[in-house]
C-alpha cells in the first residue's frame, strides 16, 4: 500500500509539501483499524487495487494517471456479477449493427427467446417491464440496478460465447474471457449453446424483425493464462465436501485493468481510439451511462422497492454495508461482483459540486475457513467494510488535495 500512496505523491497532484504528505499518509494507514489487518496479508486476500486520477485541462478534456496496489492481471479473481458490464455493452452494440440492417430494430424491440436443449428455458413475458415483454434495454437496466442473473443470462445467449470473445478482443479487453451463464449451473456442453430467439416489431409477437437460431460454439477456449485458478482448500459439491481447492479454469475471466477499462470506454469514449470505442445507438449510450449511477428507487421500468434496494445497494466502494444513503452530492457509476468470497467493485466516483472525479476498481478475497460453497464468507465484517474504507480514503484524498484549473468544473455524463 505503501507504494500506491507514494505514487500519489510523486504525481505532483498533492498540495502538501511531499515529505509531509508522505509521513502524513503512512501514519493513516498505519492507524487504520479497517484497511491495515487486510493489507498485512494481502496475498492471502488476493487484493488488488487500481486507482485512476482525472484532472480536466482548460478545454474540459479528461487525463488519467493510474496508481496501483497489488495489480496482478495473472493471478485470478473470480470477477462473477463484475463480468455483466462489457456483456451489456456487447448486447447493445450487436443492437445497433442490426438495426443499421433492420431499421424499424432497437435495444427496446420485443424479444422472444425459445428452448432446444436440455438446461434452456424460454422467455416469453417479462413482467418487470411495462409492456410485459423482454428486450435488450430492459435486460441492461436490470443488470445495473440490481445486477440481475437471468437479464445477464439472456444477454449472454443473445451473444454467445464467440462473439462474446471477438467483441472483447476488438475492444482491447484481451484479459477477459466470458464462457457461461450466472447460477444455473452451466457446465461446457451447457454454455456453448445458445437459445434460438427472435425480435418482434409489436407487443403481440406476430411480426418478427430478426431471427437468431439456436448455436452451438464449437471451438477451442483458450488455454489458460492465469495462477492461482485452484482457490481454497476444499469445497462443497452436491452435498459432498470434496477435499481439495475449487478448480476455476472453466470460469469467466477477467483483470481488473480490463474491467476500468470498460468503464471509462463507456463513460469516456472520446479519451481511447475511435477502433477501441463501443459503437452504440445514442439512446443506448445514455442508458448504460443513465443505468451506472441510477438508484434502484429512482427506476420507474423496472421497479425496486427501496426497503429491499437501498441507495447504496450495491455500491461497496465509499458506500457498502448497512443499508443507507449516499454522501451527499456524490455519484457513483460502478458495477459490483459478489461469489465464491471475492469482492469487486469497479467505480467512477465523482461529486460535481465539489469537482472531484476519479475511477476506483478493487478485488479482495474474504475466505478465512477456506472452505467454498459453505456461505461462510466475511463479507460483511471485513470484505465491505474494506471496500467501504478505501473508496472513503481515496475520496477524502481527492477533497484534501484537489486541484483543477479555474473555471473548469466536473461535467455530469449526461443519460
Amino acid at each position: 500500500m505503501k507504494n500506491l500512496w507514494l505514487g500519489l505523491l510523486l504525481s505532483g497532484y498533492c498540495l502538501l509539501p511531499r515529505a509531509q504528505a508522505q509521513n502524513l499518509l503512512r501514519r493513516q494507514l498505519a492507524s487504520d483499524s479497517v484497511l491495515a489487518p487486510v493489507l498485512r496479508q494481502a496475498a492471502a486476500h488476493r487484493v488488488q487495487i487500481l486507482y485512476t486520477r482525472i484532472r480536466r485541462d482548460a478545454r474540459g478534456r479528461p487525463h488519467f494517471r493510474s496508481y496501483r496496489y497489488r495489480v496482478r492481471p495473472h493471478e485470478y479473481f473470480y470477477p462473477a456479477s463484475a463480468i455483466k458490464l462489457p456483456v451489456a455493452a456487447l448486447a447493445l452494440e450487436k443492437m445497433q449493427r442490426l438495426s443499421q440492417q433492420i431499421p424499424e430494430l432497437s435495444s427496446s424491440s420485443p424479444l422472444r427467446l425459445d428452448s432446444a436443449s436440455w438446461g434452456q428455458t424460454p422467455v416469453l413475458r417479462d413482467t418487470s417491464s411495462q409492456t410485459m415483454r423482454a428486450s435488450v434495454a430492459q435486460y441492461v437496466r436490470k443488470i445495473l440496478l440490481v445486477s440481475d442473473n437471468d437479464a445477464y443470462n439472456r444477454l449472454y445467449e443473445f451473444l454467445g460465447p464467440a462473439e462474446l470473445r471477438a467483441g472483447l478482443h476488438r475492444h482491447g479487453l484481451r484479459q477477459t474471457l466470458v464462457r457461461h451463464r450466472l447460477s444455473v449451473g452451466d457446465q461446457d456442453s451447457t454454455a456453448r449453446r445458445t437459445n434460438p430467439l427472435a425480435f418482434f416489431a409489436d407487443t403481440s409477437l406476430t411480426r418478427p424483425l430478426y431471427v437468431q437460431p439456436a448455436a452451438t460454439f464449437a471451438g477451442r477456449w483458450p488455454r489458460p493464462w492465469r495462477r492461482g485458478w485452484r482457490v481454497g482448500q476444499s469445497h462443497w459439491q452436491g452435498g459432498t465436501l470434496v477435499n481439495e481447492p475449487l478448480d476455476f479454469q472453466t470460469k469467466n475471466v477477467a483483470s481488473l485493468p480490463d474491467l476500468q477499462r470498460a468503464l471509462r470506454l463507456l463513460l469516456f469514449p472520446e479519451a481511447d481510439p475511435a477502433r477501441r470505442r463501443f459503437r452504440l445507438a445514442p439512446a443506448d449510450a445514455a442508458l448504460l451511462r443513465d443505468y451506472l449511477h441510477r438508484l434502484p428507487r429512482q427506476s420507474p421500468d423496472p421497479r425496486y422497492p427501496a426497503a429491499l434496494h437501498p441507495d447504496n445497494y450495491a455500491k461497496f466502494l465509499l458506500a457498502g454495508g448497512a443499508p443507507g444513503p449516499l454522501p451527499e452530492g456524490v455519484q457513483i457509476y460502478n458495477k459490483i461482483g459478489q461469489a465464491y468470497g471475492f469482492l469487486i467493485d469497479n467505480a467512477y466516483i465523482t461529486n460535481p459540486a465539489r469537482g472531484v472525479e476519479f475511477l476506483l476498481s478493487a478485488v479482495v478475497y474474504v475466505n478465512p475457513d477456506g472452505i467454498l460453497n459453505d456461505d461462510q464468507y466475511e463479507y460483511d465484517t471485513v470484505g465491505l467494510p474494506f471496500l467501504r474504507r478505501l473508496g472513503q480514503r481515496i475520496y477524502q484524498f481527492e477533497l484534501d488535495n484537489h486541484r483543477q484549473r479555474p473555471g473548469v468544473t466536473v461535467p455530469i455524463p449526461q443519460p
